[in-house]
């Protein structure tokens, strides 16, 4: 989508009738319900969606298991590594407020194939622990009535999940306030219950003392009494991931209230809240169950998938309240599974739902609810994917559903890592700005980062790749047996590696014929000094469209052009190329500005009326052709005169800096139809430009990246260009500093250009009367300047061009008659004239009486041409300079 001139948006794709395609790829532009979730909602979705109930249930007899008394100390360090990655995305979402996310911001740090596997990395994490998820609400739902038979039974237990994933699909799929809502009374009641049972379990450790307990020690907040080194880093391994689900705070960020602020406060709040839950629930059940291996002992392996359903008589009691306060244990651990659901649904939807705005997965997955705001496609899909993974697991193999499990860390792992590092090399040129950025957008970050890469190594080739570890294990060609948690987790990050070099071929293709098709370099001229870029945009959603040149024009001039394609992807950089080679082939024929965008205009419009024929459509179709509606500005300068023409298509801009004021000013062009489009005609402004004024051509996607205002992107381009003394290439870098500091969602250029004049002794005009005897005077006064220039080898070929051509012009042609010798890379021979007929070469045959001359001059040039002015044409020829005689040659 771009704005037109007009001010009405272009679109692509019809919308259904329940859903429509996301309104853009920008941050806060998809058509989310913005402003739904404030600072207490985020934080409530951050910590449901961590689970704290389950998460320590399922995960505090493996920290005991690995470091025995030391438990507590272990939640908390885990806690270390989540605060880092929590800054990284505090600093990332405060840049760019995308639901995207890992995928947005990789994709901008590293590029579209890196951000796609970091996608797929969410994707991944949340499908598979959906699966777990689900299966304990189906188990804790049949405890809570009263049916612990059929906790056993694989049918009805899958029953009960597919309904869960359903029930909290449908939630996500109405709204997010409603999804907001659940979540603080789901949240209310686990936090409450969790405080309680520890609250109890202390008063009761340190009143009735039961045969189990054990007081508080300072040694179990001590990790250096951790056995080893092996036993550390396995119990962090355990106890890191009980943390993971709090970036759905993040996730959510493009409905929730001052999105660039509020989602990273929540991310680091919700560490924060469960680093202070887990470490009073973990010392609580530690201090009243032990760490034992029998009984109710946090060492019993029996009770390793689940250490607080079994507490939950022994806290409470069996008399009095007990048993109802037992049940409410059993609630809360069914509430946070449910919870969590819910919340794993958001991410992976909205993750889906970006990715698809961004072109990375097919369209139809960017469709949001008109009612609801929220994604539909991507929000439904997912919920059958989920249930359909989990009910082909538990179908299939329940011991290859527990691998598949324990693998989620992996994937956790990769796209928390991927994160840190992206917040190191998005910010790496701002870092030595502030200590507060070097050490928030880098250090923190950066340390995240390697924690994370350390842990995801560990698993993977040390821990998970045993063979005794997990419930399988797989014998692989050339390694041998290996743990099925690490087939199973590499396995599903190898498949999106194949996934992403199908997904993003199409961006690497339209960016390399991009680049093709863009001018290499510039090489400079006499007219003007020249300095581009070129930074195209880093998802599939924005490249190929933006385009820049320099056309060397007859008698010195050169023309400049910057245009912009509606598209995307490599439809947008073929029809970018055919429309550059349009220009350029127009350029040649001398038109004014005007002329020539009208031209263009005309051929776009005429190749949409082809393919819409061809396709059967019976009419045009505004929407089938790339090139209707493309923008464009059309320059020429002539450093003979010190004249500057322009002409626009749409709603191009052009910044010039004059060199006496060195202020920047944006001259008002009259505004012109973007191409293909009927409206006004097109019309041409004229400038007088000085010695080295600067002018700034460039594409919209330059001065809306880094604010989403185009007037606080055209204050911030005034500010670089106020130094227009510097080397352009210097002002190219710092503009692309300051405008795109990251990789952007459209593509942008700028071409910069500071103009020259030729000096008076390199150019001579003569005013000769339309008279016969003027063309020896015309041959006299040509050699005697050739003679000044040193020229004398060109004489007699120029003698030929000048007696031809001012001949010509006293015969078809009235009025006075100018010469022009020109020297700049070529002697440039011009007659101009009062006639408006061209003349055409032709080979002359053996009885005709004229036609030869011209036949004879484009001989001996390099090249001719006519251009036409407001009076008259002007006929004009180039021959190519002698060369110097090389050292050593005779002369």
């Amino acid at each position: 989508m771009r704005r037109l001139a007009s001010g009405v948006k272009l679109f692509r794709s019809r919308a259904a009738s329940g859903s429509r395609l996301a309104l853009g790829s920008g941050a806060g532009r998809k058509g989310l319900k913005s402003g739904a979730l404030g600072p207490w909602s985020s934080v409530a979705i951050g910590l449901a969606s961590t689970a704290p109930a389950y998460s320590l249930a399922a995960t505090l007899g493996l920290i005991v298991a690995a470091v025995g008394l030391q438990a507590p100390v272990i939640t908390m360090l885990a806690f270390v590594p989540m605060l880092l990655i929590a800054y990284a995305y505090k600093e990332l979402n405060a840049s760019n407020a995308d639901c995207g996310t890992t995928f947005t911001w990789a994709t901008r740090a590293f590029g579209p194939r890196t951000g796609w596997m970091g996608g797929w990395g969410i994707i991944v994490a949340d499908i598979i622990v959906m699966a777990n998820l689900a299966e304990i609400a189906g188990i804790y739902s049949f405890r809570l009535l009263g049916y612990d038979s059929l906790t056993q039974s694989r049918v009805w237990t899958t029953i009960a999940g597919v309904a869960w994933i359903i029930l909290m699909t449908a939630i996500c799929y109405v709204g997010i306030k409603i999804s907001a809502a659940v979540q603080c009374w789901l949240l209310f009641i686990e936090v409450a219950v969790l405080v309680l049972f520890a609250v109890t379990a202390l008063v009761r450790v340190y009143t009735s003392s039961p045969e189990t307990a054990i007081h508080v020690s300072a040694a179990w907040f001590n990790p250096f009494y951790v056995p080893s080194a092996e036993a550390l880093t396995s119990g962090v391994l355990a106890a890191v991931f009980i943390y993971w689900g709090w970036d759905t705070a993040v996730t959510v960020n493009e409905e929730t209230a001052d999105s660039t602020r509020i989602p990273g406060r929540a991310a680091v709040i919700s560490v924060v809240l469960l680093l202070l839950l887990y470490a009073l629930v973990a010392t609580s059940a530690q201090a009243f169950a032990g760490i034992g291996s029998a009984g109710i002992g946090l060492g019993n392996k029996a009770n390793e998938g689940d250490v607080l359903s079994g507490l939950g008589n022994a806290v409470f009691g069996s008399q009095g309240p007990g048993p109802a306060l037992s049940k409410l244990l059993i609630l809360m651990v069914l509430t946070s599974a449910a919870a969590s659901t819910q919340t794993t649904i958001l991410p992976m939807a909205r993750t889906v739902f970006s990715m698809a705005a961004h072109k990375a997965i097919p369209s139809r997955f960017a469709r949001v609810h008109r009612r609801y705001l929220t994604p539909t496609w991507s929000t439904v899909s997912l919920g059958l994917a989920s249930v359909g993974f989990f009910v082909l697991l538990t179908t299939f193999s329940r011991n290859v559903l527990a691998d598949s499990i324990g693998s989620v860390g992996l994937a956790i792992a990769f796209y928390y890592g991927l994160t840190g590092f992206a917040c190191v090399w998005y910010f790496r040129k701002v870092l030595t700005r502030s200590r507060r950025d070097f050490l928030f957008k880098g250090l923190l970050p950066g340390l995240g980062g390697l924690t994370m890469l350390f842990l995801f190594c560990y698993a993977a080739f040390g821990v998970y790749a045993a063979p005794d570890y997990g419930e399988t294990s797989i014998n692989l060609p050339f390694i041998g047996q290996t743990g099925g948690v690490t087939v199973v987790g590499l396995g599903a990050l190898l498949l999106g590696v194949v996934l992403m070099l199908i997904v993003t071929r199409e961006h690497t293709a339209a960016l390399r014929l991009q680049r093709i098709l863009l001018p290499h370099r510039l090489p400079q001229r006499t007219a003007v000094e020249m300095a581009s870029r070129y930074v195209p945009a880093d998802s599939r959603s924005g490249v190929g469209g933006d385009w820049f040149d320099v056309i060397p024009l007859s008698g010195t001039r050169v023309g400049l052009v910057v245009g912009e394609v509606i598209g995307h992807g490599l439809l947008a950089a073929a029809t970018m190329g055919r429309l550059r080679t349009g220009v350029r082939v127009l350029a040649r024929l001398d038109l004014a500005p005007d002329e020539l965008l009208s031209r263009l205009g005309d051929l776009v419009g005429q190749t949409a009326k082809e393919q819409a024929a061809a396709q059967g459509a019976g009419g045009t179709r505004p929407g089938d052709d790339e090139a209707l509606g493309v923008t464009c500005l059309y320059a020429v300068y002539d450093p003979v005169s010190g004249q500057c023409s322009m002409a626009r298509a749409g709603h191009a801009l052009v910044a010039v800096v004059l060199p006496d004021s060195g202020a920047t000013t944006y001259p008002e062009l009259p505004l012109g139809p973007p191409l293909g489009l009927s409206g006004l005609p097109y019309e041409t402004a004229e400038f007088q430009l000085p010695r080295g004024s600067l002018v700034a051509l460039f594409t919209d996607g330059l001065v809306q990246t880094a604010a989403d205002d185009l007037d606080v992107g055209l204050g911030l381009l005034a500010e670089v260009l106020a130094r227009s003394g510097r080397p352009l290439e210097e002002l190219c870098d710092r503009a692309v500093a300051t405008l795109v500091p990251g990789p952007a969602n459209d593509d942008a250029v700028l071409l910069l250009v500071r103009t020259r004049m030729l000096d008076d002794h390199r150019v001579a005009v003569w005013e000769l009367a339309a008279e016969p005897a003027m063309v020896g005077n015309a041959r006299t006064m040509a050699t005697g300047q050739l003679g000044a220039w040193g020229l004398d080898e060109l004489s007699f070929t120029t003698e030929l061009i000048v007696s031809e051509l001012v001949t010509n012009a006293i015969r078809y042609a009235a009025g006075p008659i100018h010469v022009r010798l020109i020297r700049d890379q070529t002697l440039i021979c011009e007659v101009d004239d009062t006639g408006h007929t061209s003349p055409h070469l032709r080979h002359a045959a053996a009885d005709d009486e004229s036609g030869r001359g011209l036949f004879i001059v484009a001989q001996v040039a390099q090249q001719w041409g006519t251009r036409y002015t407001p009076t008259g044409k002007t006929i004009w020829v180039e021959q190519a300079l002698p060369t110097a005689p090389a050292v050593g040659e005779a002369p």
